[in-house]
C-alpha cells in the first residue's frame, strides 16, 4: 500500500498510525497538496490528504481510508464492536477533526509554518487566540477521560485522532498542560509507548530530515 501526504498534517499522520497499528505495510509519499504530482491527483482528485494507493484501488481523507481499512483489514479494530462504543469511538474522532484541529490551526500557521516554511512573520496574537479557542475541547476531552485506559475503555480511532492532533500541535513548542490536564497528559504518555506510533513517529522524524537537507 502507499500512502501520499506529509506528516505534519494531523490527517496523514493517522493514517499512517491506523495502517501501522493493522500491521499493514505501506510506503510513505510525502506529497504536498500545494505542489500535486500527477501520481497523488490520481490517488486524490480534489487534493485532499492523506490519500492511499491500494493497488488499483484509490481513495483519499483519512476517516474514508480508515473506514476502508476496517472493512479490508478487520484485525485489530480500531471501530469497536459495541455499538455505544463505536458511536463514542467516531465522535471522539470528529472532535479532533471538526473542532480541535481547526481550532488550533492559527498556532500551528503562525508559530511553525509561517517562520519556517514560508519566511513570514509569526502574528502571536492570532496564536494565543486560538489556544483560548482549543481550551473548551481540551476541558471537555479531560472530563471524558478516565483515570486509565483509553477515551472509551478500549484503544480507538478516537484516540489515534487526539493524539494526532496533539502531536501536530507540538511542532509549535505547544504540549498538554499537565496541572490543568493530568488525565489526558498521562493519557497521552501511553498513546506514546504503543509500538505502532513509536514506529510512525520514527519515520516521521526521517521525512522531516530528509526534507531539511
Amino acid at each position: 500500500m502507499k500512502l501520499y501526504g506529509f506528516p505534519l498534517s494531523p490527517f496523514v499522520r493517522k493514517a499512517a498510525v491506523a495502517l501501522q497499528e493493522k500491521g499493514i505495510e505501506f510506503d510513505w509519499a510525502p506529497s504536498n497538496p500545494g505542489q500535486p504530482d500527477e501520481e497523488f491527483l490520481k490517488a486524490s482528485p480534489l487534493g485532499k490528504i492523506p490519500a492511499i494507493a491500494d493497488g488499483d484501488f484509490l481513495l483519499a481523507d483519512s476517516t474514508a481510508i480508515i473506514t476502508y481499512l476496517e472493512a479490508s483489514h478487520p484485525e485489530p479494530a480500531l471501530l469497536p464492536a459495541d455499538p455505544k462504543a463505536r458511536g463514542r469511538a467516531v465522535w471522539f474522532e470528529e472532535v479532533a477533526d471538526t473542532v480541535l484541529i481547526p481550532g488550533g490551526a492559527p498556532i500551528v500557521l503562525n508559530r511553525f509554518l509561517r517562520p519556517n516554511i514560508f519566511g513570514m512573520d509569526c502574528i502571536e496574537s492570532e496564536a494565543q487566540a486560538a489556544e483560548q479557542t482549543i481550551e473548551r475541547p481540551l476541558d471537555y476531552i479531560e472530563s471524558a477521560l478516565g483515570e486509565d485506559g483509553w477515551l472509551d475503555g478500549e484503544f480507538s480511532v478516537g484516540d489515534i485522532a487526539l493524539g494526532c492532533s496533539a502531536k501536530t500541535l507540538s511542532y509549535t513548542g505547544w504540549s498538554i498542560d499537565a496541572e490543568r490536564y493530568p488525565k489526558m497528559a498521562a493519557w497521552y504518555a501511553r498513546l506514546g509507548e504503543r509500538p505502532a506510533w513509536k514506529q510512525v513517529a520514527e519515520r516521521e522524524a526521517a521525512i522531516f530530515a530528509s526534507f531539511s537537507h
